[in-house]
């Protein structure tokens, strides 16, 4: 599975032993300006079996920049959630193959745009 895809979660949970639980936009992760920076995504999914899963993923330590004033959009993030439980959540590197186990859910927060124009240029 990749970002550049938009894989229907039925194709997903058919293909793979995933449960999606969440997909949507991550809210206030574009950067502000003029043309704010567009959302990223939030995708959670439990795994149904051991799996391993290799993480390739970017701009999880330097943020989307933003153009001409306006701001970064938020990095990404990959969290781990053993057994699904938050409390438990644990960061994830952008890059590596790790082993999950039944139950565990594996939290994917991909980067917001970056704005362009000052943000108080917004409306003129």
């Amino acid at each position: 599975m990749t970002n550049t895809r938009d894989t229907p979660v039925e194709a997903l949970e058919r293909t793979y032993p995933v449960r999606v639980r969440r997909y949507g936009l991550r809210r206030g992760s574009g950067g502000a300006g003029r043309y704010p920076g567009g959302e990223g995504i939030v995708r959670e999914l439990e795994v149904l079996a051991d799996v391993t899963v290799s993480l390739v993923t970017e701009r999880r330590r330097s943020r989307p920049w933003g153009l001409e004033g306006g701001s970064p959009g938020a990095a990404g993030e990959n969290w781990l959630l053993p057994g699904g439980h938050e409390a438990r959540a644990e960061r994830l590197p952008d890059k590596g193959t790790i082993h999950l186990q039944a139950g565990d859910v594996l939290r994917i927060l991909t980067p917001g745009g970056g704005g362009h124009g000052s943000p108080s240029a917004r409306g003129v």
